[in-house]
């Protein structure tokens, strides 16, 4: 499928009643309003496709976007590309799931997670703790800086509270998955858990919550699933 070819089937599957509520989440227009699962049904028709990817990106609708992240290919994306990605990613759909996933994925992910988070942009330091959150998740612990892992979570733990609004949301995942993905770390995740307590964030005109960490590291241990990592980190 060729460009064209892919923005006509994501208008077919275009529905107002998703597009509202993606618009409460704060998605900006244009856009179609397409499900998750309609996106999945040209993901099975294109596969990976780098080139395709990049072109869907640079439409700027919002369902493009997010189809782009589902079939990018993680081995062929760039650096620019990525900084492309993170500075055109215009609501939390994109800026903390789309990008992440791919950027996680990629070579460049932890050194982008750590440069994102430095920015002065509330969406690229969301980013970029969501792009270390998911980096943990499917990384091999030994292939893992855990001293600086480390750091990161005493930063959160003083510092997640006076953060802008989706970097609290991003920085308590990160604690979620440093206490999930990183056995050795669990006990460290589940100290800056116990000293974050409840965060709060405002989620806008929707019913989204924010998980406590502390609840949903035990959990996952009770599960047995402590340190068990994820194939991907898109889903």
């Amino acid at each position: 499928m060729d460009i064209t070819e892919v923005m006509k089937e994501l208008e077919s599957f275009g529905n107002e009643q998703t597009k509202k509520t993606h618009i409460r989440h704060g998605a900006k227009e244009p856009l179609f309003g397409v499900k998750v699962g309609d996106l999945k049904k040209i993901v099975k028709k294109t596969k990976k496709n780098h080139e395709l990817s990049l072109k869907l990106f640079d439409t700027g609708n919002s369902d493009a976007m997010y189809l782009a992240g589902l079939i990018a290919d993680e081995k062929k994306i760039t650096k620019n590309d990525l900084q492309r990605w993170v500075q055109g990613a215009n609501w939390y759909y994109l800026s903390e799931y789309t990008v992440p996933w791919i950027a996680s994925e990629s070579p460049h992910g932890w050194e982008l997670g750590l440069q994102w988070i430095a920015s002065d942009e509330e969406s690229i330091v969301a980013s970029g703790w969501s792009t270390l959150g998911n980096y943990v998740s499917i990384t091999e612990d030994a292939e893992i800086d855990q001293d600086k892992i480390k750091d990161l979570l005493d930063y959160v733990g003083d510092n997640i509270h006076d953060a802008k609004n989706r970097v609290r949301y991003a920085m308590n995942q990160f604690v979620i998955s440093c206490g999930c993905y990183l056995a050795e770390l669990k006990k460290h995740a589940e100290a800056t858990a116990k000293k974050i307590g409840k965060v709060s964030v405002n989620v806008g005109d929707t019913a989204c919550k924010v998980p406590l960490a502390s609840e949903y590291i035990s959990k996952v241990g009770k599960m047995g699933r402590t340190g068990k990592k994820r194939k991907m980190a898109r889903c």
